[in-house]
């Protein structure tokens, strides 16, 4: 599309987790269905959307700077406006354009179908209306007719919207609104357009997987999905995500277990082990269940990773309540572990309670936990050695042609590992069977050792 032909040109600034990228992708889409040119560099453009995340502290500094940086462009009139959408929009809401009102634009979450309208707006100096927040629809808003920025080879598909669980440090409830599943019948319709589009990883993501379609049909039924989701051609892999501890029966593993795209990899978010920690987070487990499941899913499901989060510091706990968690990671070797100090939500439950920790233990046991776990992970990575796995290409190493970047199932895009790949003939989307020779950290160095698919 060229410039003369358009209705005006932007560029667009993508922050949070895979959920609002899929936001993203479908307001990048509209906007190009409508006429709008995107553009890589912000300068020159007539307006930039930043599509945020306000889901924690740190996430919304991160917000707040992409934000600043692009008013800070419109003040030099390097670009002409700013939309700010997503997460931290509806959170703040009309907040935001008291605190930065050289903002043009306010999207909510569930505003993002009308991102065309906005920018119409805008583009036409139509000034009587700054904002658009709509209610949280009863049935998941479609992701079809997406412009994706990931790479070709994989995408990020949403089956459903909001979250019904009431976790006390949680604010998506309040942002995302209630969980709202979509039809299986819509999410094959999109599985089947990204194959077509030469998706060959898709990765599942919900606020919460395993409670998909009790909203819509009156019981779970995700186990249903997988069955038809592996049936779609062209997909090889099929990546689970944000997995809650709950609604996890037998039947869903054995399918997982069972098939030969849905990868042996689950992101189970399990957030603490102490039972006094969990009742005060409202987990609606306890960790005698947590240690049951696992041992339940790593038995139906061969050779299975499991990601999980934890929470340190969270209000009220105590040294002995921390050791019960540190000693379950220790006991457990998760594959995958990623630790988040307690951070205050405004609006949540957990801002009530007392006892507060000073910043400094809950950092200091952030590091513990991240110490235990890079030694099991080290070890895992010493026993790879000499080991065949197929790895996906997702780019070339800078300034190398043998070179590349790539991932095993075991490791979702962006928050688990890399293997660093060489050999000749190779492309980016390639799966290529793989010996692993060494390893650099938390990452692998492989040769290829046989031919790519």
């Amino acid at each position: 599309m060229s410039t003369q032909e358009s209705k005006g040109q932007y560029a667009f600034v993508s922050l949070g987790c895979p959920k609002n990228l899929v936001d993203s992708e479908r307001m990048l889409g509209l906007l190009q269905l409508d006429g709008y040119e995107l553009v890589q560099e912000p300068e020159g453009s007539d307006f930039v959307v930043v599509n945020t995340c306000g889901f924690i502290e740190r996430a919304r500094d991160e917000s707040y700077a992409s934000i600043h940086e692009m008013l800070k462009l419109k003040k030099e009139g390097k670009i002409r406006g700013v939309i700010v959408s997503g997460c931290l929009a509806e959170r703040q809401k009309e907040q935001l354009l008291e605190d930065c009102p050289e903002i043009d634009q306010i999207v909510g979450v569930f505003g993002r179908e009308e991102i065309t309208k906005v920018a119409d707006r805008f583009i036409g100096n139509l000034e009587e209306q700054r904002s658009v927040f709509r209610p949280a629809p009863i049935q998941a808003l479609s992701d079809r007719n997406r412009l994706r920025i990931t790479p070709k080879h994989f995408a990020y598909l949403k089956i459903s919207e909001g979250c019904d669980r009431l976790c006390t440090f949680c604010a998506i409830p309040k942002m995302r609104g209630k969980h709202a599943s979509k039809p299986i019948e819509e999410i094959i319709l999109e599985a089947k357009e990204l194959a077509a589009d030469g998706v060959r990883e898709l990765i599942i993501v919900a606020q919460d997987t395993t409670y998909y379609g009790l909203d819509l049909y009156g019981e779970t039924r995700l186990a249903e999905l997988l069955e038809k989701l592996d049936q779609v051609e062209g997909l090889d892999w099929i990546r689970l995500m944000y997995f809650y501890p709950m609604y996890i029966d037998d039947k869903l593993l054995d399918i997982i277990g069972a098939s030969k795209k849905i990868l042996p990899y689950i992101d189970m978010p399990l957030q603490h082990h102490d039972d006094t920690m969990l009742k005060r987070m409202a987990r609606r487990v306890t960790g005698d269940q947590t240690e049951a499941m696992i041992d339940n899913m790593r038995k139906r499901i061969p050779n299975l990773a499991i990601r999980t989060t934890f929470i340190t510091g969270f209000p009220g706990e105590t040294d002995e309540q921390f050791e019960t968690l540190a000693q379950f990671v220790e006991e457990q070797k998760f594959e995958r572990v990623g630790v988040f100090t307690y951070s205050k939500e405004e609006g949540t439950p957990a801002v009530q309670l007392e006892g507060d920790l000073p910043e400094e233990v809950k950092e200091k046991r952030r590091e513990r936990l991240m110490e235990i776990q890079q030694n099991i992970v080290f070890q895992r990575n010493e026993s790879m050695l000499g080991q065949q796995f197929d790895v996906i290409l997702d780019q070339q190493v800078p300034g190398e042609t043998t070179a590349w970047m790539g991932r095993t199932i075991y490791d979702a895009p962006d928050v688990d590992g890399l293997v660093f790949v060489t050999g000749e003939g190779l492309a980016t989307g390639d799966i290529v069977p793989t010996e692993i020779v060494g390893s650099q950290g938390y990452d692998l160095i492989g040769v290829a050792v046989g031919e790519p698919r």
